[in-house]
């Protein structure tokens, strides 16, 4: 092969690591808000789309006439680390309330390629009324309005709604504020990553299969189903039929282990050995399974860290990297940093001796952290700082007392270290 040829495979296979990444980063990439990305992944979907389905058993969907990629990931254990935000001021995450009002705006956006936001929320009001279980949308009240925009403005996020005429935050003042909003009906489809529709929830069946977490016996949790017994929401929505339901085959069982043990590489921090299931943990030690896991970090241009404990990938570029950890970005992340060499070193301690250690923080840097530096502001900061060190896999609450994980030993007495990268999962940011 001649030189020439060399470098063009070895620049396709550059360009497909780089989309990989990229849409693990931003699982809906458009061509608006990132021309570069998005032809990048036009360019390369066949490939992309093989290797999304073969490593993770996710769908990825190109369409290059209205210009988006959407990957369809399907989280092997859905949680709550990564929420939609608020696209106004502090990005908190959303409540209850502006997600129930985020689905029944999407549900209502399909009735039509135009609409105002007048019309918009008096549908909302409509469907709230005639929906068991809503508590009724009332347009009148401030704080209603300020939901329904933090639904819109995501909605606008995503370009499933444009604002043609008007600015959507002028809602906030003003219940007669005038906006004329486009509908793109196919990519507010697309925001839901679900194998199963909505309206097909109830036909699922309850329990037993690999994709959902059922309890002893396939029976689920008294409470947790949506009435009674059977399935929760949420499990019902991701069923994934091709792992063959309550009675897998040998070679469905395989292709579990592998989908779900690549996703929680690609989603998680971390990955412990002990938190792994039991077929999950067998391919991993497998010849086949150590051989496939580091063909896919290859691909994906991923330096997979193998150790006794556990797995990890880490992004050299930090393309499919939402958040990191060391990081200064906020008061909660410098002081969980200070305080995970005292879980390394003193073994697990009470939540006591954390809030304590934050508050000892507190008083050395009286200047730092002000918004901490009031009466209870150590069990404030200590408490943040420990759901940064769970949420990346680095200390876990057992019994009323907290331990540092295995990987958080590279951290030890070394707070300039690179750390790990986290890969990124936005059902945080899906519906």
């Amino acid at each position: 092969m001649s030189s020439l040829a060399n470098q063009l495979v070895r620049a396709e296979k550059e360009e497909i690591a780089r989309a990989i990444r990229t849409l693990l980063g931003r699982p809906l990439v458009s061509r608006h808000d990132d021309p570069a990305a998005f032809d990048l992944i036009r360019k390369r979907r066949q490939p992309l789309i093989q290797w999304f389905d073969y490593f993770c058993g996710w769908r990825l969907v190109v369409e290059p006439r209205q210009g988006y990629a959407r990957l369809v990931k399907v989280k092997t254990e859905p949680g709550a680390t990564r929420p939609a935000r608020r696209r106004r001021t502090t990005r908190a995450p959303f409540d209850r309330r502006r997600y129930t009002l985020l689905c029944l705006c999407a549900a209502e956006l399909l009735t039509s390629p135009v609409t105002t936001i007048g019309m918009l929320a008096q549908r909302v009001v409509q469907a709230a009324a005639v929906e068991d279980g809503v508590p009724a949308f009332d347009p009148v009240r401030s704080e209603e309005r300020a939901a329904f925009v933090d639904a819109l403005k995501l909605l606008e996020h995503y370009g499933a709604l444009t604002a043609m005429d008007g600015a959507t935050d002028a809602y906030l003042d003003d219940e007669e504020a005038k906006v004329l909003y486009r509908v793109d009906t196919t990519r507010v489809i697309r925001l839901l990553a679900a194998p199963v529709p909505p309206s097909r929830v109830a036909a699922t069946l309850p329990g037993g299969h690999p994709a959902a977490s059922a309890g002893p016996a396939g029976k689920w949790p008294a409470g947790e189903g949506p009435v009674g017994e059977g399935p929760p929401v949420t499990a019902a929505l991701t069923f994934e039929a091709r792992y063959g339901g309550d009675e897998p085959t040998a070679t469905q069982r395989n292709l579990w282990a592998r989908h779900s043990l690549i996703r929680r590489l690609l989603d998680e921090p971390v990955v412990h050995r002990d938190e792994l299931t039991p077929d999950q943990a067998a391919y991993a030690d497998s010849l086949t399974g150590r051989r496939l896991l580091r063909r896919a970090a290859g691909e994906a241009g991923f330096v997979l860290e193998e150790r006794a404990e556990g797995f990890l990938l880490i992004d050299p570029d930090g393309i499919a990297t939402d958040t990191r950890f060391p990081d200064d970005g906020s008061h909660a992340k410098v002081a969980a940093l200070l305080m995970l060499d005292l879980l390394v070193t003193s073994g697990p301690v009470t939540g006591a001796r954390l809030d304590a250690e934050a508050a000892g923080l507190l008083r050395r840097f009286p200047q730092w952290a002000k918004a901490y530096q009031s009466d209870g502001g150590g069990p404030r900061l200590a408490a943040d700082a420990l759901e940064v060190l769970t949420s990346f896999g680095l200390a876990r609450r057992a019994g009323g007392r907290i331990a540092a994980l295995p990987a958080a030993a590279r951290y030890r007495n070394r707070p300039q270290n690179s750390g790990l990268q986290l890969q990124a999962s936005h059902v945080q940011e899906e519906v």
